[in-house]
C-alpha cells in the first residue's frame, strides 16, 4: 500500500495515509458485517429468497435486479456473495434505465404485449439464473435446485402476466391496463421485502398466489378463446352476408 501512495505521490496525486488506512478498515468491516448478515440467511430464508427472485423476473426482471442490487448496496437487505455482482454501478445504471423504460411502456395498451414478447426470452433464464445465484455455484444440488425453482416460477408468471394482459387489451380504455400495471410494479417490491424479512409468511402467500394465478390464466384462456371464436364467426359471415344482397 505505501508503494503505491508514493507513486501516486510521483505523478502529483497526494492522499493522505491516515485516511486510505482508515477507509481501508471501514470497507473491511462492513465486508465482515455483510458476511455475517448472509451467514445468519438459513434454508428457509435462501429459498424464499431465489422463489422471489425467480417470481419476480417473470413479470419485473429489470425491478428485481434493480431493487435488489440498490438494496444490498445501501444494507437493508443482506445478498448472498454471487449476487453482490447485483450492486455494481454499471449493472444498476443498466437495469434502472430498463426499469424506467418498462414502467411507461408496459401501460400502454397493446405496446405492452409487445413488450413481453420481447423481453420474454430473457425473463426466464434470468430468474433460473438468479435463483441460482441465491445458494452460489459451489453449493451443488441446491443450487441446481434453486435455478429450477426460478425458471419454473418466472414461466408462471410470465404466462400469466401475458394472458391477463392479452385479455384486458381486448377493453378500448386504458385504466384497467395502468391499474394492472401499478400492481405489478408494488407486487414486486413487496415481494422482495417480504421474502427477505418474513421468509415462511412469503412462501404461504407465494403459494397461495401461483394458484390462484394458474387459475386466473386458465380463465383468461378460455375467455381470449371465446373472443378469437366470436370474431371469425363475425369475418366469415361478411362475405356470406355480402353475396346475399348481390343475388337480391
Amino acid at each position: 500500500m505505501s508503494a503505491l501512495i508514493e507513486w501516486l505521490h510521483r505523478i502529483s496525486i497526494h492522499i493522505n495515509p491516515e485516511q486510505v488506512q482508515t477507509a481501508t478498515e471501514q470497507a473491511a468491516q462492513a465486508g465482515q458485517q455483510a458476511a455475517q448478515a448472509v451467514a445468519q440467511m438459513d434454508m428457509p430464508a435462501l429459498l424464499a429468497l431465489a422463489a422471489a427472485l425467480g417470481w419476480v423476473s417473470g413479470f419485473r426482471l429489470y425491478a428485481v435486479v434493480f431493487f435488489a442490487g440498490l438494496a444490498g448496496l445501501v444494507g437493508w437487505i443482506p445478498l448472498p456473495p454471487d449476487l453482490h455482482l447485483l450492486q455494481h454501478p454499471a449493472v444498476l445504471a443498466t437495469s434502472g434505465a430498463l426499469l424506467f423504460t418498462e414502467f411507461f411502456a408496459d401501460k400502454i395498451p397493446g405496446l405492452d404485449s409487445l413488450w413481453d414478447m420481447a423481453n420474454s426470452v430473457i425473463r426466464i433464464p434470468a430468474g433460473a439464473a438468479l435463483a441460482a445465484g441465491a445458494f452460489g455455484l459451489d453449493q451443488g444440488v441446491m443450487t441446481m435446485v434453486a435455478a429450477l425453482l426460478g425458471g419454473t416460477l418466472a414461466t408462471s408468471s410470465q404466462i400469466a402476466k401475458s394472458t391477463t394482459r392479452a385479455a384486458i387489451n381486448t377493453s378500448p380504455e386504458p385504466f384497467s391496463n395502468i391499474g394492472m400495471s401499478l400492481v405489478e410494479d408494488a407486487t414486486a417490491v413487496g415481494a422482495l421485502w417480504l421474502a427477505t424479512q418474513h421468509p415462511v409468511l412469503f412462501a404461504v402467500l407465494l403459494t397461495l398466489t401461483v394458484i390462484a394465478l394458474a387459475v386466473l390464466t386458465w380463465v383468461m384462456l378460455k375467455f381470449l378463446s371465446a373472443v378469437l371464436r366470436r370474431l371469425r364467426s363475425f369475418f366469415s359471415s361478411k362475405p356470406s352476408s355480402t353475396s346475399s344482397i348481390k343475388e337480391v
